[in-house]
């Protein structure tokens, strides 16, 4: 096996699902209307446009997560305490109105190849046509809204999926180089 084809295939490994919807950090108040439209869109229309985010919900009113509200106010230059904010990959937005929509779809798709696009364009194209039909046939994505405390646990397992993919990804590539090194040395 070549040099360039070992480094191109663990390449290829590493960049394995690296292009993912931006997951969305959702900071709210169980008595606000706006939070409630805002929690509705994302958790009856974009979790089922993006097959592939992961909604955190995080609940403002609570102390244990008054810190977390504070530093996402912080990083995102908010000097007001107004919510909801919502917080996806790098960008920050606060309140909510339905003119925002397509807004918040942009910034979900930012990191998304061509394909992973397209089938999201399809997958709203058949909400538009028949939303219960499509929710159903698509179930399990009602449960991508997760409050803090269970997503905290579910954000650990997903880091231990990453290293563990990570470590394979470094010992495959250290075999390889092993293994050319042996055959660099045959041949001499």
């Amino acid at each position: 096996m070549k040099k360039s084809t070992l480094l191109s295939a663990v390449s290829a490994m590493a960049f394995v699902g690296a292009a993912s919807a931006a997951d969305i950090t959702l900071y709210y108040s169980p008595s606000c209307p706006h939070c409630h439209h805002a929690r509705e869109f994302i958790s009856q229309q974009l979790v089922y446009e993006y097959p592939t985010i992961e909604v955190d919900a995080v609940n403002v009113m609570t102390q244990e997560n008054l810190p977390l509200f504070q530093e996402a106010l912080r990083k995102c230059e908010y000097e007001s305490g107004g919510v909801p904010v919502m917080v996806i990959g790098e960008k920050c937005f606060q309140g909510y109105a339905d003119f925002m929509q397509d807004e918040l779809r942009e910034a979900v798709a930012a990191d998304l190849s061509d394909s992973q696009k397209e089938t999201a364009a399809e997958n709203k194209a058949a909400m538009e046509a028949n939303a219960d039909e499509f929710r159903a046939k698509n179930a399990k994505r009602a449960n991508a809204v997760v409050e803090r405390s269970a997503t905290l646990e579910k954000k650990s397992e997903r880091s231990n999926v990453i290293y563990f993919y990570g470590l394979l990804v470094v010992l495959v590539a250290a075999l390889g180089f092993v293994l050319i090194k042996k055959d660099n040395k045959k041949k001499k």
